[in-house]
């Protein structure tokens, strides 16, 4: 109970006490100087058991987060709390560094980390105590015959308390308790989604560097290329014809150059709009996209779905639905108010004690649709849960099966099919300077090996991606999916 109800109450009182211009001059000074040690006595008592039964903050109350980044969390920061400038500076970035910043300024986090902060608080109002209630009745004054005037006034003051039954604040307390939980399950799974979110941008960075970094090297070579047509032209040994092929080949490399630089442009400022910043303020993206390694059997990765939060969640979901039935049935119950006093009647100036309870009769309502919508929704929430596990089955399956035929179309490219096209376009290359091949036969050598590097670039980022949709999925790195299994072998 709040302590400024203490002036309040006094202040209330002592205006009785003090005197005779209340109301209609009556004077109850004598009554309320008789029954003020007890009333302050039942105010006290009051106050204390409320204060005893407040209840406190649950430390525990969050779920635990999934290894997937765990050690990239804020832990116990004030995720409410009013963050500095989330500008990255100037210079490198890796994908560790990107990740830290999308998690302590992500727009989309602050979101939950506030609905988190109200469920507690909800959770907290929950278990409080009904607040006692104090009365003043004033009785058989300014009538006719006898009692005209005050001389028959009996006046009443008493204290009353609403006493809940069935459990109700306790039920209350556990389905709000549950409330924040789900409310942290939500963060938990908006923190994955981020972590993920970000992981893909920054591969697509990564591929967008490498694709500026291979239109570059196709202009360089194109440049040159060119150069050695030029040569041939003026020497008589080719037609002018394929001077103005080679030109419009050089042109087209530079097209494309621009349109890499573009794309480039446009994956930095999406990966930068993730941590909360509107310019890409960091000059390269560091990593390697070349680190593809085996993955594990579908089978080992379907043990650790349960690690989702999207299905670890519903434990709590089921929880709750059972802890609002109990609530519902607990709110059948009629709750007992209780009430004592003193009573003052003017006549003989006699004091006397006054005490009752009231408490409602259930025929009509006894809560019959909130208990049937209470079942309907615990109903729902098992289904939902099923409806669930289903659908994150099926994108584990999409998901792995993107894995699976990104991570074979990158190995056959790096091991067989790109060396094949650069050694192809070598030989060409040196045969067309020897007169051997002509000039269409090195350009379409020249398209294939880039048009394969560029597949290999895009058969590395899907593979990378397609990783982060599967360690979303299972709440985990798929490194440790593979280092568990070799543990048990």
């Amino acid at each position: 109970m709040n302590g400024n109800v203490f002036p309040v109450f006094f202040a209330v009182l002592f205006s009785f006490l003090d005197g005779s211009d209340m109301l209609l001059n009556f004077d109850v000074g004598g009554p309320f100087m008789k029954v003020f040690p007890m009333l302050v006595a039942v105010a006290v008592m009051l106050t204390s058991a409320a204060e005893a039964t407040t209840p406190q903050y649950d430390p525990d109350l969050l779920p635990e987060p999934r290894p997937l980044g765990r050690d990239l969390a804020t832990g116990d920061a004030d995720l409410t709390a009013v963050k500095p400038n989330p500008v990255v500076g100037g210079g490198e970035v890796r994908l560790r560094r990107a990740l830290a910043r999308a998690l302590l300024y992500s727009p989309q986090l602050s979101t939950f980390s506030w609905e988190i902060r109200a469920r507690e608080a909800e959770a907290l109002q929950a278990g409080l105590l009904p607040n006692p209630e104090f009365g003043v009745e004033l009785e058989n004054f300014s009538g006719s015959g006898v009692y005209r005037g005050t001389d028959q006034t009996e006046t009443t003051a008493a204290l009353s308390q609403l006493i809940q039954l069935g459990g109700k604040r306790k039920k209350s307390r556990i389905a709000a308790t549950l409330q924040a939980r789900l409310a942290g399950w939500d963060f938990e799974t908006a923190r994955l989604d981020v972590l993920t979110s970000t992981t893909k941008a920054f591969v697509a960075v990564l591929a967008a560097q490498m694709m500026v970094d291979q239109a570059d090297e196709l202009a360089a070579l194109t440049e040159k290329f060119f150069q050695t047509v030029v040569d041939r032209v003026e020497a008589g040994e080719s037609s002018p014809v394929e001077r103005t092929r080679a030109q419009v080949t050089l042109s087209a490399s530079h097209v494309a150059q621009s349109q890499a630089r573009l794309a480039l442009d446009s994956a930095r400022m999406e990966l930068a709009a993730l941590w909360g910043d509107d310019q890409a303020h960091f000059d390269r993206a560091v990593g390697s996209l070349g680190e593809v390694t085996s993955i594990p059997p579908r089978s080992r990765l379907t043990a650790f779905l349960e690690q989702n939060p999207d299905l670890a969640r519903w434990e709590t979901e089921e929880a709750l639905s059972e802890a609002q039935l109990s609530l519902e049935r607990a709110n059948a119950i009629p709750d007992l108010t209780l009430a004592a006093g003193i009573r003052n009647l003017q006549e003989s100036d006699d004091n006397a004690f006054v005490a009752g309870f009231f408490i409602p009769i259930p025929i009509f309502d006894r809560n019959q649709g909130g208990i049937a919508a209470a079942r309907a929704e615990r109903s729902r929430t098992q289904y939902a849960g099923m409806a669930s596990r289903n659908r994150v089955s099926a994108d584990l399956a999409t998901a792995y099966r993107n894995l699976s035929a990104a991570f074979a179309a990158a190995e056959a490219l790096q091991k067989e099919i790109l060396p094949a096209a650069s050694l192809a376009f070598e030989s060409i290359d040196i045969g067309f300077r020897a007169g051997k091949f002509s000039f269409l036969e090195v350009l379409d050598a020249q398209r294939t090996l880039f048009e394969v590097k560029g597949q290999y670039i895009e058969a590395l980022a899907a593979y990378h991606q397609a990783k982060a949709d599967v360690e979303r999925l299972i709440g985990a790195p798929l490194h440790s999916v593979t280092t568990s299994a070799r543990e048990e072998n």
